[in-house]
């Protein structure tokens, strides 16, 4: 089976290089790619772990989702939904599915969308003319397969539609990944490179823009003898920089002792702002709390004289019965967070009780 698939590994990987060539990196973070929603945080258990998907293989659907990688058997005929009611009226969400086929892996289908309402329309004098609405729309087409016992490899494919006033655009985005998973099952590092595509048709004639590229590493270490699962993620590796300014001569101040920054201290934050820490405390079986920190959200949203809890997110899931319920909550500001909602059921469990009455 593993010669049969050889010629898929290749094909896949040839595809991601010639799509990754068409993508013109840039060092800034912000305003210079279009369909930002692929970015946003899909679920809650990946909220309350800090924004990105953990180096976790189990039974959840929304980590394949995000990685294709981690795509396995126990994932079949899952069913998955995420909500979010986002800043401003903005409605975010996504639905998934994920079913086995033995020999050939693990697939699964999602939809990621995002609503952003209602606005006025008008003109030039201000004299309006109306409403207009605007929504993003992706269908991810994703394929995990395992290699051996240690290594799997998985891909996905995303058509993406966005929709704003009498504007419309068409894009196409891959993500490819890649997992180790010691024989221990205690560690596990995972790599994926989402987004890797373009712009087919822009807004605007002969304008096309770039889609967020994201490269991510992750690794996830589980304690032998204590309940506790500890993440640490590299997020966009692709980026050198991810504050704001670009300058390599920006003076930093200390907000604590509102003096400048040794220049040592400043390349050390920069590469901090790579970095989320996360940890999940394993309770029972049915209970998970999970707790993280984001350096790059922290720096970029606290206020310097009132950070308060900027940068951190707590969460929890529980299952009962058949479904399994998670909430997170994320601290962007001090003028507030974000609040996630996601809810998992495996329909074999509803076959499996019909079959037994």
């Amino acid at each position: 089976m593993i010669q049969k698939i050889k010629p898929m590994i290749k094909q896949m990987v040839l595809t991601a290089i010639s799509l990754f060539t068409i993508i013109k990196a840039s060092a800034q973070t912000g305003g210079n790619t279009v369909y930002n929603f692929l970015n946003l945080v899909p679920n809650a258990r990946i909220a309350a772990l800090g924004g990105y998907a953990p180096a976790v293989r189990d039974h959840d659907l929304n980590m394949g989702l995000i990685n294709p990688a981690l795509l396995n058997k126990e994932m079949d005929k899952q069913l998955v939904f995420n909500y979010l009611n986002y800043v401003s009226g903005i409605n975010y969400g996504m639905v998934g599915y994920g079913f086995d086929k033995e020999r050939y892996g693990t697939f699964a289908i999602g939809m990621q969308y995002i609503s952003y309402g209602k606005f006025i329309e008008a003109d030039e004098t201000s004299i309006q003319t109306g409403t207009f609405t605007g929504g993003e729309y992706a269908l991810g087409i994703g394929w995990g397969y395992r290699i051996d016992s240690i290594f799997t490899i998985g891909a996905q494919l995303k058509p993406v539609y966005s929709a704003i006033s009498t504007y419309n655009s068409f894009g196409l985005a891959f993500d490819i990944g890649g997992a180790f998973i010691h024989p221990n099952k205690l560690f596990t590092a995972s790599f994926a490179a989402r987004n890797i595509g373009a712009q087919i048709k822009p807004y605007h004639l002969d304008n096309k823009e770039p889609i967020p590229l994201n490269i991510e590493i992750g690794l996830t270490q589980k304690l032998k003898h204590v309940p506790i699962r500890f993440n640490l993620i590299a997020t966009n590796l692709q980026r050198p920089k991810l504050s704001y300014t670009d300058s390599v001569n920006e003076v930093k101040i200390d907000p604590l002792t509102n003096q400048a920054l040794p220049p040592g201290k400043k390349y050390s934050e920069n590469i901090m702002r790579h970095f989320v820490f996360g940890a999940e405390f394993l309770i029972t079986k049915n209970l998970n709390l999970r707790l993280s920190y984001n350096y790059n959200r922290r720096k970029d949203l606290a206020i310097p004289t009132r950070t308060g809890l900027s940068g951190f997110a707590f969460g929890a899931g529980i299952k009962i019965t058949k479904f399994t319920i998670a909430y997170s909550h994320s601290f962007y500001h001090l003028a507030g967070g974000t609040d996630l909602l996601s809810l998992s059921m495996n329909m074999n469990d509803f076959s499996r009780k019909r079959a037994s009455q």
